[in-house]
């Protein structure tokens, strides 16, 4: 029961990219064009794999990503599962926040049941059927991801758990039935600061990352 995300660019030689995660937070609503199924199956959160000749820290490695409270817990998730690499891990994450966010705004129960948990996903579907309820629709975009960060991480038993700060631009415009617009602007991005919380079984075989929490940045 944790909200899948987090997508893996196995090492450097393998340039595909595979996304997934979602969280409990409901502030933000959009609705970009469906994917093929074809090109949503290949979505999975897989942890990369270790580049044989790679030598090095990590964490040291991994500049800017991780914040200085977040640097021990990442140590302690590494010691927990050497496969574990910060920069990829990053890059999945701000795939799974671009891919959560659209399946939420554009009511997407389908692909939302497959990113998130159960308590989760039940907010995100209240928050749906309210704004069904209204007519409205949302015609938000994703300008721009502006910084990720690692604010916390650690490992408690088999669990893993990684926190992340996204500090993004969105625009956000509320439309009733006939597509007049009833709030907002596509003209004017406003800055969101979220926290987004990853939790992965260590000792599965299934390598996705699911998205357990979502809040507002402080």
């Amino acid at each position: 029961m944790y909200v899948i995300v987090i997508l893996a660019m196995i090492a450097g030689f393998l340039a595909l990219r595979l996304y997934s995660v979602l969280g409990k937070r409901t502030g933000h609503e959009q609705e970009p064009a469906l994917r093929p199924a074809e090109e949503r199956a290949k979505v999975t959160i897989v942890q990369p794999r270790p580049v044989t000749g790679m030598a090095g820290d990590s964490v040291r490695l991994a500049d800017g990503l991780i914040a200085p409270g977040g640097e021990a817990g990442v140590r302690a998730l590494i010691a927990a599962d050497r496969n574990f690499d910060v920069p990829q891990f990053v890059e999945g994450a701000k795939s799974a926040y671009k891919m959560v966010l659209e399946a939420f705004w554009r009511g997407d129960r389908q692909e939302l049941e497959w990113l998130c948990d159960t308590d989760v996903l039940a907010s995100f579907e209240e928050a749906i059927a309210a704004r069904e309820a209204e007519g409205h629709i949302l015609d938000n975009r994703l300008v721009r991801i502006e910084k990720v960060q690692i604010v916390d991480a650690g490992v408690t038993g088999r669990m893993a758990e990684i926190s992340l700060r996204f500090e993004a631009d969105i625009a956000a415009v509320t439309r009733d039935k006939d597509g007049h617009v009833v709030a907002g602007s596509l003209t004017d991005a406003v800055g969101t600061n979220d926290i987004w919380t990853f939790t992965r079984d260590l000792r599965s075989t299934d390598p996705n990352w699911k998205l357990s929490e979502t809040d507002e940045a402080a």
